[in-house]
């Protein structure tokens, strides 16, 4: 597994980037942000983050789909996904795609820490 304090943040909201970004280093996290789908299949270095906090709409993209294309890749970085349009349909899709975390937007900052706490102490 990647660095147990890095992030990886793909979420098309300026603001949420933002605000993340933020929330994680309150939590002794360091974080990369991505503004597109594109922009983080792009970068090269999947192992250096302990996870990846995953928007599910992403402009013209679907960040399940995304998920699907890293796998089939040989990336399995461990997803924490949110939405801000959650439906039974997207959770399940979500879920079948292999998460640890569905979150849905606006979200309580302990929901996401927790998950990446765990995976950080599993990391150590």
């Amino acid at each position: 597994m990647g660095n147990r304090n890095v992030v990886f943040v793909v979420d098309d909201d300026p603001g949420m980037l933002k605000g993340l970004k933020r929330l994680l280093r309150e939590h002794g996290y360091d974080s990369v942000a991505f503004s597109s789908a594109e922009e983080f299949q792009n970068h090269d270095d999947f192992e250096a983050a302990c996870c990846v906090v995953l928007d599910i709409d992403l402009n013209n993209e679907s960040g399940i789909e995304l998920r699907y294309r890293l796998r089939a890749a040989g990336i399995s970085l461990p997803v924490i996904y949110i939405t801000a349009n959650d439906s039974p349909t997207v959770r399940t899709a979500a879920i079948d795609s292999g998460c640890i975390a569905y979150l849905t937007k606006p979200f309580r900052a302990k929901s996401l820490i927790e998950p990446i706490e765990k995976l950080a102490a599993r990391a150590a």
